[in-house]
């Protein structure tokens, strides 16, 4: 509870004694090139072979000839969409995006960098933290999108090479009773896990005691987390509006 007291503190010091908007823009720029740009790649490589493998995962473990191989699109869907796109890009960024974060203001913490700006009248916090929450805010969304998009070539991609299936067994899978609300519910999850990764990891960078090896602590608890939170928010945005 004191931990959650401490970061709700650290929450509304963001929203007081800021800067102009102005200030903020250039940062929230470069942020948002940090958080997404430098993010794509990662984010393409796993998801691209993470939908090859759910379709052959699913061709092997379909050894029942009254269930139409259509399933196997169909899961695939349901799977990227609901579950792997937001939770565990989400969980991937919070290794990358969140342990940079949490080690970069943990080392300005360290090296007095923080203390000089609040010497100089600025709100370090709301300076440093705020852009870097708006910037996961706005591009985890796009990320989701991306990965959900290419899991699903990547199943496509492998049909193709091996042709185990037939591709258009898996279009008609894939458009198998869509729901439309499945999209929205994703970037909904987006929206709330680019929020628990930048702010969670903030708040251990900012408060970063110590030298060196703390710094690497406060990078690991950030992923720790982070991670937990992501899990915890999944459930209950799952109980919530599905």
């Amino acid at each position: 509870m004191k931990t959650l007291g401490r970061y709700m503190l650290f929450m509304g010091k963001l929203f007081v004694n800021r800067e102009p908007i102005k200030v903020y823009w250039q940062r929230f720029v470069d942020e948002c090139i940090q958080v997404g740009n430098n993010s794509i790649f990662i984010v393409s490589i796993i998801s691209l072979f993470v939908g090859a493998v759910i379709v052959v995962q699913m061709l092997n473990a379909l050894d029942n000839p009254l269930i139409p191989i259509t399933i196997v699109g169909f899961a695939e869907r349901e799977m990227v969409v609901l579950e792997f796109a937001p939770t565990v890009t989400a969980i991937i960024l919070a290794g990358k995006v969140g342990s940079n974060i949490a080690s970069e203001l943990g080392t300005m913490r360290i090296s007095e960098q923080i203390d000089a700006l609040e010497v100089m009248g600025i709100n370090s916090a709301s300076y440093l933290v705020l852009p870097k929450i708006i910037a996961g805010i706005v591009m985890f969304p796009p990320l989701v999108i991306l990965s959900a998009s290419l899991s699903v070539a990547g199943g496509y991609i492998l049909i193709i090479l091996t042709k185990l299936m037939t591709l258009e067994d898996y279009i008609n899978g894939l458009r198998m009773q869509f729901d439309p609300f499945t999209v929205p519910f994703a970037l909904i999850k987006a929206f709330v896990f680019g929020f628990i990764v930048t702010s969670v990891s903030a708040f251990e960078g900012y408060h970063t005691k110590g030298g060196a090896l703390e710094v690497g602590q406060s990078s690991t608890k950030a992923f720790n987390n982070s991670s937990i939170l992501i899990l915890f928010a999944d459930l209950l945005l799952a109980n919530l509006l599905l």
